[in-house]
């Protein structure tokens, strides 16, 4: 449900601000008074097409902006309602930008979520004519079918999902051989490198070693000199240290404690000592062994370049191959199970698909005559509408034919007057035609709590008399789940509105202005006093507008 509209410079409109309400709008106003150029502003905000011309002489943009109620998001959000808002922005340099819920969005965002809050229906507005998935949903709506489109629908899902894997396969086994060869050459030449986890590090700090083995050997030497070998050396020493703290002992607590801590020093040095012993012996290597360990290391990261960057990604590389080559191994057993399964889920698609094809039959005659009588409700008396269900044909590509809604298509069409041929709905030239049946569709459809903002123009166009009663009345009883706004020139649908706001322009100082008022009462009785005689408004015409408002809008009282 729109809930507030701002316009800022959008032709004759400087700046507008609308604040509606659930129901039935009606605006009212002279022939120009720029009744399109609001339905022009709405359209800018759902995201259609516009341009620089549009922007009102001297400005620099256009401004549009739209609150919505949506009970869509609301029970996404688990909120009782859910507030949209949305803008648009024309520069007189071409460009535009769009706006959803505040964030800068590409226009095609503001009329994929416009199609679930607003419907236009006047000359060449009717989305839902023009796209035949549509009419299939109205129709689906109206047969009750949904539960079963819902089934076919998973089934499909599914369907399509077997065919996608048996094509893959199937394209795979093509190259099997070959690729089974080259599978084997890399789990080969990877196994029988023998890699270890970490082992490139242990043989780069090894290689390091042996690179420095020199200088290494004399830093050893020396420090065995100071610690064991020599005369003077620190075990020595520190034997004798410790022989003259033992006759201290006898003279004060401190000198036990001290042996204690020089006894540890002795067993540290000591086996300093011997690792030093043993890692000089250790670093006695050849050439050789040089050499051997270039060679490893030259190995590894021919390795590492071909199957990952270190030695635990080339072996998990190495698991991948073997996965692959298992599968590929078995890939025919694999491609007679998923037959199997396509035969069986075929059989349930087809199976389902008639079941909803009999019920689209059955429902589709029902519903033709159902338009046919609420449309001759409307003033098109001889009009006659086929739905036509066309059954899709099948296609190479398999996965394409398999849809969620079953295996036709639909597409309504109509003759509104008599000896002329049936011809889609979507391809009707008149815009009050096809304002008029979609209000009959929307009449007779079976969607409810949609809350959406359904806005009719045009809808009284060559009508009048009882036809336009029962128009307003259809308007009336639909605003009962939707927000209805229509564009209207006739009293008779004026006095069935709620909500009823007059547009007129004005000139001052050579500048045409657009703007909108909402009516009180005395204020309405004079508007449709006015569509009633015209100009000359007469003391009959405002007992009639009267008469009509207390007949038809019973809460006008409590506005």
């Amino acid at each position: 449900m729109l809930k507030s509209l701002c316009i800022h410079n959008l032709a004759t409109i400087e700046n507008i601000e609308l604040a509606l309400k659930p129901g039935f709008t009606i605006f009212t106003g002279e022939t120009g008074a720029g009744k399109s150029i609001l339905i022009d502003g709405i359209r800018l905000i759902l995201g259609e097409k516009g341009s620089k011309d549009m922007i009102r002489t001297g400005e620099k943009q256009i401004s549009v902006e739209g609150v919505f109620l949506s009970r869509q998001a609301a029970l996404s959000s688990n909120k009782e309602d859910s507030e949209i808002f949305a803008q648009r922005i024309l520069s007189d340099q071409g460009s535009g930008r769009g706006y959803f819920n505040g964030t800068l969005v590409p226009v095609k965002v503001l009329k994929e979520q416009g199609n679930d809050l607003v419907d236009i229906y006047g000359q060449n507005d009717h989305v839902f004519l023009r796209k035949t998935e549509n009419q299939l949903d109205y129709l689906d709506l109206y047969a009750e079918t949904m539960l079963i489109r819902q089934e076919i629908g998973l089934i499909a899902q599914e369907l399509r999902r077997i065919l996608r894997e048996k094509r893959d396969l199937e394209n795979r086994e093509k190259e099997r051989v070959q690729r089974l060869d080259f599978l084997q050459f890399q789990i080969t030449e990877i196994e029988e490198a023998g890699l270890l986890s970490g082992e490139d590090e242990e043989i780069l700090q090894e290689r390091n070693i042996l690179k420095n083995a020199e200088k290494i050997n004399n830093l050893i030497s020396e420090s065995l000199n100071l610690s064991y070998d020599r005369e003077n050396s620190i075990l020595p020493q520190l034997s004798r240290l410790q022989e003259i703290i033992l006759e201290l002992e006898e003279y004060h607590t401190f000198f036990k404690d001290t042996q204690k801590n020089l006894d540890q020093l002795s067993i540290t040095v000591r086996e300093l000592s011997d690792f030093l012993v043993t890692f000089k012996e250790k670093q006695s290597s050849s050439p050789e062994k040089l050499e051997s360990i270039e060679e490893r290391l030259s190995q590894i990261e021919k390795l590492k370049r071909k199957y990952g960057a270190n030695i635990n990604e080339v072996l998990i590389h190495l698991e991948k191959c073997k996965s692959e080559q298992e599968d590929l191994s078995h890939s025919q057993e694999k491609l007679e199970e998923l037959e199997i399964s396509i035969r069986e889920k075929t059989l349930d698609y087809y199976k389902i698909a008639e079941k909803l094809r009999a019920e689209r039959i059955k429902n589709a005659r029902k519903l033709e005559q159902d338009i046919e009588r609420e449309i001759s409700y409307l003033g098109m008396t001889k009009a006659k509408v086929k739905i036509d269900i066309i059954l899709r044909k099948a296609q190479n590509d398999t996965i394409s034919n398999i849809k969620d809604t079953g295996t036709e298509d639909v597409e309504f069409l109509i003759s509104p007057n008599p000896g002329e041929d049936l011809k889609p709905l979507r391809k009707i030239a008149s815009g009050g035609e096809l304002s008029r049946i979609m209000l009959a569709l929307k009449s007779i459809g079976k969607e409810k709590g949609c809350y959406k903002t359904l806005i009719f123009d045009e809808i009284d166009s060559g009508i009048g008399g009882k036809i336009a009663d029962f128009v307003a009345l259809k308007l009336k009883n639909l605003a009962k789940e939707n927000q209805v706004i229509c564009i209207t020139h006739l009293p008779q649908i004026a006095s069935f509105a709620e909500h009823h706001y007059r547009i007129d322009k004005t000139i001052k100082n050579e500048r045409t202005y657009t703007t909108i008022k909402k009516l009180t009462l005395d204020e309405r009785v004079e508007e449709i006093a006015r569509l009633i005689s015209g100009s000359r408004i007469t003391t009959t015409s405002r007992q009639n507008a009267r008469e009509m408002l207390e007949q038809n809008a019973v809460s006008l009282h409590r506005e």
